[in-house]
């Protein structure tokens, strides 16, 4: 049950950050104020089904991780901690800071260099987590009996 809830919750992240991104963009290049506004908005609020679902992928990982030696789970386990640290000291402050800008309809430098940091820490946190989700799924995989 512990791995479902573990590739759940990762899964439901991962899917998270990256429409959280995808918007970023998309309404950056092709949308008005008003779209960039109710975008920016909707990612701080979107921040209280991402942060649970980051912790409940963090905590299972470290749990079904913890007796493991394998080089594979201490790769997951440290770009977890990238991951979250990118996230808590990064990511969740621009969403906040950038939605209450928005919200002002103030769009100016500070605004932009904040949506180019979040954007740049937003696509390394999906890769990271594409790599971890790749992994996992390697490692879940059975070994292929090859005939003799």
């Amino acid at each position: 049950m512990k791995k479902h809830i573990h590739a759940i919750s990762g899964a439901l992240a991962l899917l998270t950050i990256l429409s959280f991104w995808t918007a970023t963009v998309t309404v950056e290049l092709f949308g008005d104020i008003g779209q960039v506004v109710a975008v920016k908005q909707a990612i701080a609020y979107g921040l209280a089904v991402l942060i649970p679902m980051m912790a409940i992928a963090g905590a299972s990982g470290a749990s079904l991780g913890a007796k493991w030696k394998s080089p594979v789970v201490k790769r997951k386990m440290t770009r977890m901690k990238v991951i979250a640290a990118t996230g808590i000291l990064v990511l969740a402050p621009a969403a906040i800071f950038l939605a209450m800008k928005a919200g002002q309809g103030d769009f100016d430098t500070a605004f932009v260099i904040v949506q180019g940091i979040e954007l740049v820490a937003g696509a390394a946190n999906i890769a990271l987590l594409g790599l971890n989700m790749r992994d996992g799924m390697a490692m879940r995989r059975r070994p292929v009996a090859r005939p003799a």
